[in-house]
């Protein structure tokens, strides 16, 4: 047999392997057998390149590095969904559709929302030529090599009436279990965890080396079909020709012939859904008939044949073990909740596995400051209810007073002093949180600035972590930020420490290896190429987040300039209050702080900023206040930021009552556009913002 034989023997039944684990789950070969041919297969094409067929199965390992990836037009614009947390509304979008059939019947397919990454995958003559993010709907990134690792994600696909082009949609996710493994591996190693599996799998899908994806497990489950020809007259036949030519399509879903039968689908779904192996947050509604998909049509946002139901977050009660003080950078105290599940009074705390909620054992939540700490008039022993927002971040949002006669005990009371130094701490006028002074020589405060400074949007040091840092901190290698650019090579090397993880109560034993010296020591030196203005973000001055970092870096374009400045130049900067202005003098006075600089001037960081300054277009919108959310059709933020200010605007951080405006883009945030509506905001389309400007 020549090697060119023999590749495509290996790539056929490799491939036909792989079809009948994936789709079948049926393992016709042992795992050891089936890697010796994947072996064979790797083997032969590195000595014969040319030989490589376009579906090979050694594409699921990865290995092509991508510094950076190009920007495509979808050939189908990939639209939004309007979405409900309400019944009625769903009552209402069904009036819609038959008004817009003229009572004509229809039917609904209901599929599970999974909490993923939206992908668009477009085959030519049954190969797959490329894989591309969602991006702004018009346009996304090519991550074609990323998602070829995707083992449910047939590379070539073969079966009965398939047309020489088609585009195949779906939602790219991390399984729980791989979400697990990643974290753990993260944990271990003291860097950074992922907040849930949707993060996690959306960093995935664009890490530059497929090899590194391939070992992350994402997987895909699609959900619909585009072509030019009429190859299907329906959604549900779609799903069904979509399976059978070999794509993963969720089991989950179902043909309802009426409203009621989609919310009866919803009700069944709402408990169910937390045993399936991935994040899931609703559910959604299509009209099935392709002829009445097109009948009803489009808004420029998105289809008036479709609509997504979101479920609500889950709330549950809990044992309210004790409260722990949490102390951050700035000294803030937070106070946080520390929870198991009700069954398991008695137990002791480190054993408690939590109460489950939104498919994760909870066992701390934030309780904000010392006033919900008193409005909530929390006890030891209280039954508490928590809820995720966001099904991401758990919070405390009652409690259950019946239950307190049953276990009478005392009343929890915000402290008096820092519970990590000791100080007393300080309330300033006019601010709910308590502050510990003792910014020198707390150690979370110092520890905290620390990996404030090491954030992606300040330094991006992402070979550093919480954990790393903690112990350099320990190992007295790192007491500021300027620390970080004396570490060498020899100092590094072999340190270990075993941390312990709280939400756990189990230790990680941190290593600094070869590699991860390295890693470290290379992370430090590219910082030095970091744009000023997210210097002045990473110094961690107060009040100056990432927006006025900018503005200061535009303004004064050089530390030294930024430093001599007097309160009332600061306060000539557009958008630069009292407050803020005293806050950056303040900072730039102290002796301590004008010695950390000079170190960072030493160490060779960058001082200074080349950007364009803005330029005044005009002040059509002078005194306005805008907060711009979701993704747009003819500009990137930045770009609509840049209009904005430019024409004499402010671009806010968050929605308040001082807000004018709220530009909404597609795929925004509900809580934004509710609370906005709620407050009597202006809400404006991109379209609506151009015309403003040109008027």
């Amino acid at each position: 047999m020549t090697p060119a034989e023999r590749i495509a023997y290996l790539t056929d039944r490799i491939n036909y392997f792989n079809d009948r684990y994936y789709q079948d789950s049926v393992s016709e070969i042992s795992d050891q057998a089936f890697d010796e041919l994947l072996k064979e297969l790797t083997s032969l094409e590195n000595e014969h390149p040319a030989l490589k067929l376009a579906d090979s199965p050694t594409q699921r390992v990865g290995g092509t590095i991508t510094k950076n990836f190009p920007t495509v037009y979808h050939r189908y614009p990939m639209q939004s969904l309007d979405n409900t947390y309400s019944e009625a509304e769903l009552r209402s979008f069904d009036e819609r559709v038959k008004k817009g059939l003229g009572e004509e019947s229809h039917e609904y397919v209901c599929e599970l929302k999974f909490d993923g990454i939206s992908l668009s995958f477009t085959y030519e003559d049954g190969l797959l030529q490329r894989g591309v993010t969602r991006g702004d709907g018009t346009r996304g990134d090519d991550i074609t090599a990323n998602v070829k690792t995707i083992r449910s994600l047939p590379l070539r696909i073969s079966g009965d009436a398939i047309p020489g082009f088609l585009e195949v949609r779906g939602e790219g996710f991390m399984p729980l279990s791989s979400f697990e493994r990643l974290n753990a591996e993260l944990e271990a190693t003291g860097d950074s965890l992922y907040a849930n599996p949707r993060n996690a799998a959306s960093g995935a899908f664009k890490l530059q080396d497929s090899a590194e994806t391939a070992r992350r497990g994402l997987d895909c489950y699609v959900y619909s079909f585009l072509s030019d020809e009429d190859i299907f007259q329906s959604h549900e036949e779609s799903l069904i020709g979509l399976q059978k030519w070999g794509f993963n399509v969720s089991p989950g879903w179902r043909k309802c012939h009426t409203i009621d039968e989609a919310i009866a689908f919803i009700h069944e779904w709402e408990e169910k859904r937390y045993k399936l192996p991935l994040a899931t947050d609703g559910i959604v509604l299509k009209i099935n008939d392709y002829a009445q998909q097109r009948e009803l049509g489009s808004t420029s946002k998105s289809p008036r044949w479709a609509i997504a139901f979101k479920y609500k977050a889950e709330n549950k009660p809990a044992l309210l073990r004790f409260v722990s003080y949490q102390v951050g950078r700035t000294g803030a105290v937070t106070p946080v909740a520390n929870l198991s599940a009700l069954s398991e009074r008695g137990v002791p705390y480190e054993k408690a596995r939590g109460v489950h909620l939104s498919g994760t054992q909870v066992k701390r939540a934030t309780l904000h400051n010392a006033n919900e700490l008193e409005r909530l008039g929390l006890h030891l022993g209280d039954t508490v209810f928590v809820e995720k927002s966001g099904e991401i971040i758990p919070k405390i949002t009652g409690v259950d007073h019946t239950q307190r006669t049953l276990f009478d005990t005392e009343q929890i009371h915000f402290p008096t002093h820092c519970p990590e130094c000791g100080t007393t701490l300080i309330r300033p006028e006019g601010e709910v949180a308590f502050y510990c002074p003792n910014e020198r020589g707390c150690p979370p405060q110092l520890r905290g600035k620390i990996e404030h400074f090491i954030q992606r949007r300040a330094m991006n040091i992402d070979s550093l972590g919480e954990g790393k840092i903690e112990l350099l901190f320990d190992k007295g290698l790192v007491h500021t930020v300027a620390d970080l650019y004396d570490l060498n090579y020899d100092s590094l090397l072999g340190l270990e420490k075993e941390i312990l993880n709280e939400e756990t109560g189990k230790t990680k034993k941190i290593s600094f290896r070869e590699k991860t010296v390295e890693n470290i020591l290379k992370g430090i030196e590219s910082s030095k190429e970091v744009p000023f203005k997210n210097l002045l973000f990473g110094l961690g001055i107060r009040y100056v987040g990432a927006t006025v970092g900018e503005k200061l870096a535009a303004y004064f374009r050089n530390m030294d300039a930024l430093m001599t400045a007097s309160l009332e130049e600061l306060v000539n900067v557009p958008e630069i209050g009292g407050r803020i202005a005293q806050s950056v003098r303040d900072y730039f006075s102290d002796p301590e702080n004008q010695r950390l600089i000079e170190r960072l001037r030493m160490a060779g960081l960058n001082f200074a900023t080349d950007e364009v300054p803005i330029e005044i277009e005009s002040d059509t919108l002078q005194g306005k206040t805008f907060v711009i959310s979701g993704v747009f059709q003819h500009f990137d933020r930045d770009e609509l930021k840049a209009r904005i200010e430019a024409n004499g605007g402010r671009v806010l951080s968050g929605v308040s009552g001082k807000l004018n405006y709220l530009v909404a883009g597609e795929n925004m945030g509900p809580s934004k556009l509710e609370k906005a509506k709620r407050l009597g905001v202006t809400i404006l389309s991109e379209e609506e913002f151009v015309a403003m400007l040109t008027s």
